[in-house]
């Protein structure tokens, strides 16, 4: 291509190329109807990249590379809403419900015409665009002041930086975290040894509000918009016909709202909404409820806290209420010791409960929470129950507080906690819960996949003093298995078979296996890509650690401590003496990833396969394992009893196959599976 001199024909060039990457990015991220491939994509981004570098004078604040800045913010300054962002007076019940309507029904005195729209269980956002350009955005706050969090809101692919609208123009939306990208960045803290984000929105509020918006653009945030302010007022007649507006003008919509002209067709929605709710990418907390009319809107007016002609219907909430019965500690394989309720049995969300975690010490000091309060208990989706608060009022006075102790209840070694960290660890890396809960780990099906071994025999292998690091699982022999409980000599011998064949796995699953504080399954395999060998990345530097894709400061400073401890690198040695010798990734594998940017789904019992099996093997081939079914999902494959993820694949039109068809699949990508 010839270079590009004159300056107002680089203008030109440059526009026309936003423009066109703006239309792909609409067309994707908006309207899932992809016109170009993600590579084409990638070069028209490169060939904007480089224009831009070199007529920097001519980068435009709207332009495509501008969505994600260079350098973390300091802190966010505080902005004033011109027009408060009310909140919604709630709902729970039917009849509550019909209160409502009624009230409307009377105040304009003809029957009302509502419009129904899920209610997004994320962050409100407001957008300021002057003269067609993102100038900020801007978080509710109190309803009258927020965060200016604008370079972080600029990474949503979905919003556009632009639109074909000059003046004043306000729109506002809810800002959320997918379910799918939801998972995966938990599953990465949970590698890292941070928290998990209880929920969605509280991922999707953590996000928001991060300093470094090259980390924000990592965590995909969407959006949905659902009002419109041209000057400070509305500029059509009914909210149905400002929702059409916000499409026109390239903002993002949920799709599922309706226009309801009864009391019966809201009843109607809410069961509709009620049975799609589990299928969505999002999650969803209720239905709003808003009057079509903006003049009747006007008429009704609000009160200091919340609009009178909306009114939010929330969903019955997957939470109970039980009596904390006692208070253990569990001690992971990292040391970690974690504080766990013991309830009375309660029944939430389709399963009954009687332990919940608490976090840490100090959640518990900070909720003061005590031996024999009743408690708000939580359980969503797959999230693991949790304690939320203290029903105080129930109090007897006889309750004990928590205190934590000073050793460790399994092996007495004094407990630490690190400075800046609020969970404590014991440090003794022979304490029998450490060792047990490493051994698991270490012949786990995401680490070294050793078939034959569970929590029983491991207790005995223990029990017996036969097994003291993971290296002696190689030294053991078939006299000394088969005189085991429940064992016999074929199931000795098919361990042992196991045990041997362990020893060439990939060098991610020993990577995996040991155990690495901070260190998990995709992680693992970042580093035996940059890193063929053990021996490779024991000896790699700091510097040289933090080139590798999710390996930030304390995952290196973690690989670093790890491969310096002398009784690591005994067990390392060990390991190479019983035969431990990790295959490096293939040549293939290291230049390319056949999956990588393709989201899997499984739903269903599959014949052969057990769901983390499947999942590993998507990642693998660098591909997404989700949650949750949307029009970004590359294929849904579904087993028997497959429920409405299969719905909504063939709604969407996702392919959908079965666990044959996804084998073949795999196999002809490069993969390598195996019957067992």
């Amino acid at each position: 291509m010839t270079p590009l001199s004159d300056e107002e024909d680089v203008r030109l060039a440059l526009e026309t190329l936003r423009r066109e990457i703006r239309s792909h990015e609409y067309r994707y991220y908006v309207e899932n109807r992809p016109s170009i491939t993600d590579a084409d994509f990638d070069r028209l981004l490169k060939r904007l990249e480089e224009l831009e570098a070199r007529y920097p004078n001519l980068i435009t604040e709207d332009s495509p590379t501008q969505r994600v800045g260079g350098a973390p913010v300091e802190g966010f300054q505080t902005f004033h809403h011109k027009i408060p962002l009310l909140s919604l007076q709630n709902v729970y019940s039917l009849p509550e419900l019909r209160e409502f309507y009624n009230r409307i029904a009377k105040d304009t005195h003809s029957p009302p015409l509502f419009v129904g729209e899920l209610k997004i269980d994320g962050l409100s956002i407001s957008l300021h665009y002057r003269d067609g350009t993102l100038q900020r955005a801007v978080t509710r706050g109190d309803g009258e002041k927020g965060d200016d969090v604008t370079s972080n809101v600029r990474t949503i692919r979905s919003l556009p930086l632009r639109i074909p609208e000059g003046g004043s123009v306000e729109a506002r939306g809810e800002v959320y975290l997918p379910r799918g990208s939801f998972e995966t960045m938990n599953r990465l803290r949970e590698e890292r040894g941070e928290e998990p984000f209880a929920n969605p929105r509280n991922g999707a509020a953590g996000t928001v509000h991060l300093l470094d918006p090259r980390e924000v653009s990592n965590r995909h945030l969407e959006i949905f918009l659902y009002s419109l302010f041209f000057d400070g007022a509305e500029p059509r007649p009914s909210h149905r016909e400002n929702l059409s507006l916000l499409r026109e003008l390239g903002f993002r919509t949920n799709p599922l709202s309706r226009s309801l002209s009864s009391f019966q067709e809201m009843t109607e929605f809410i069961e509709e909404a009620g049975r799609l709710r589990d299928s969505l990418d999002y999650d969803v907390d209720g239905i709003v409820f808003k009057v079509d009319d903006i003049a009747a809107q006007k008429v009704l007016s609000s009160t200091s806290k919340f609009p009178r002609w909306a009114v939010a219907y929330k969903f019955p909430p997957e939470e109970g209420i039980s009596r904390i019965l006692s208070i253990q500690l569990q001690v992971g394989r990292t040391g970690a010791v974690t504080p766990v309720a013991n309830l009375e049995p309660l029944r939430l969300a389709g399963s009954t409960i009687s332990r919940a975690t608490l976090h840490n010490a100090e959640e518990i000091r900070r909720k003061d929470i005590r031996v024999g309060d009743w408690v708000w208990v939580v359980k969503s989706g797959d999230v693991i129950p949790k304690v939320t608060a203290v029903v105080k009022e129930r109090r007897e006075g006889n309750e004990t507080p928590f205190t934590m102790p000073d050793l460790c209840p399994i092996c007495a070694s004094p407990l630490e906690k690190p400075e800046g960290e609020v969970v404590w660890r014991c440090p003794n890396l022979s304490c029998p819960a450490r060792l047990r809960e490493s051994l698991l780990h270490f012949v786990s099906r995401d680490a070294m996949n050793i078939d034959g071994f569970g929590e029983a025999l491991v207790d005995q292998l223990l029990e017996k003093g036969m097994v003291k690091d993971p290296a002696d699982l190689y030294t053991l022999r078939l006299d000394e298995l088969e005189n085991l409980e429940r064992m016999g000599r074929k199931s000795g011998a098919k361990i042992l078979n196991a045990l041997q064949e362990s020893k060439k796995n990939p060098l991610a699953r020993l990577i995996n296996g040991l155990g690495i504080r901070l260190v998990g399954e995709v992680t693992a395999r970042d580093l035996a890509m940059r890193f063929p060998t053990l021996e490779a990345l024991s000896s790699a530097t700091q510097e040289e650690l933090l080139t590798v894709p999710e390996v930030g400061e304390k995952v290196a400073q973690s690989l670093r401590s790890f491969f310096s401890d002398p009784s690591n690198l005994t067990l390392l040695e060990k390991l190479a003496e019983v035969g431990v010798s990790p295959s490096p990734p293939e040549p293939s594998q290291q230049l390319s990833l056949p999956w990588k940017g393709m989201k899997f789904v499984f739903t269903g019992e599959l014949p052969s396969l057990e769901r983390r099996e499947a999942e590993a093997m998507v990642r693998s081939l660098g591909g997404e394992a989700t949650g949750s079914v949307s029009g970004k999902t590359s294929f849904v494959v579904a087993g028997e009893a497959a429920g409405s993820k299969l719905a909504k694949a063939l709604s969407l039109k996702v392919p959908v196959l079965s666990q044959e068809e996804f084998l073949r699949l795999f196999q002809e990508a490069g993969g390598s599976w195996e019957q067992g």
